[in-house]
């Protein structure tokens, strides 16, 4: 579908940094709004006022990563398409299986330990059962796990006391700036060159949105946090998933500009 790039942004019209007009969205003339992340009271009432001045039907569904699957067959079912949405939900269902099931025989104590570092400072990060977290905390422990749920500021004392394995980011200037940061040398996943800039090309492949994108980046995390289970080329996946779920065959150079984590 190469004409889906083309297409206009509107931009969120729910919840916080929402940028878009309904003016704009009415003279679209969608046949449904498709909203997938959290399904909280809140955001059931923005729904629900969306629709009142819209008239427009509004789905929205669970963004959880552990619902991706069912949130397939359910669009599959909304847009008519259950079969390809069928097709996308087995997929997801598979991948999950094969990489949780390599690592079940870990014991939790065992796994790395996984520092989040958002932001250029590195110094923002997802409590434990955050969204932003979930795929981290489904293969390894998020040292911020203990403390509550959502993103939080942290301090460089705080970080150095968790001494995580391995530092996640998605935040380019962050990582590269971290080693040579006499703040951070002294931690372990620094002294380590354990320090890993996701991908995020169309989407980020770790945080946001909460959607399928994480999905390639379940391989991703699975490859970094325990290289000797998934000897996997991990752009022989990139290229499969981005065609099964973007409908676009990555050339060769794009796979690469895709994995360096750069936009």
């Amino acid at each position: 579908m190469p004409d889906i790039g083309s297409r206009p942004e509107v931009g969120r019209i729910t919840g916080r940094g929402n940028t878009a007009n309904l003016e704009v969205v009415l003279t679209l003339k969608p046949d449904l709004i498709l909203d997938i992340g959290s399904v909280n009271a809140t955001y059931v009432s923005l729904a629900d006022r969306v629709t009142e001045q819209t008239k427009i039907p509004y789905a929205l569904l669970d963004g959880r990563f552990e619902g991706t699957a069912a949130s397939y067959r359910t669009i599959g079912t909304l847009i008519g398409r259950p079969e390809p949405a069928q097709a996308l939900a087995r997929y997801t269902e598979d991948t999950i299986k094969t990489i949780t099931g390599r690592i079940a025989a870990i014991p939790r104590e065992r796994r790395p330990r996984v520092y989040y570092a958002r932001g250029p400072r590195g110094l923002e990060t997802g409590l434990g059962g955050s969204i932003n977290v979930e795929t981290i905390e489904l293969l390894a422990n998020n040292v911020a796990g203990g403390t509550g749920g959502g993103l939080s500021n942290v301090s460089i004392e705080q970080v150095l006391l968790w001494n995580p394995d391995v530092i996640i980011t998605i935040d380019l200037a962050f990582a590269a700036n971290v080693y040579n940061d006499r703040a951070w040398a002294p931690v372990a996943a620094v002294g380590a060159r354990r320090v890993h800039l996701s991908p995020k090309l169309p989407f980020g492949w770790v945080d946001f949105p909460p959607s399928v994108n994480r999905l390639i980046g379940l391989w991703w995390l699975a490859k970094i946090l325990y290289p000797e289970l998934f000897p996997e080329d991990l752009r022989t996946l990139t290229l499969d998933f981005y065609r099964q779920f973007y409908h676009l065959t990555l050339a060769d150079a794009q796979i690469e500009r895709v994995l360096a984590g750069r936009d």
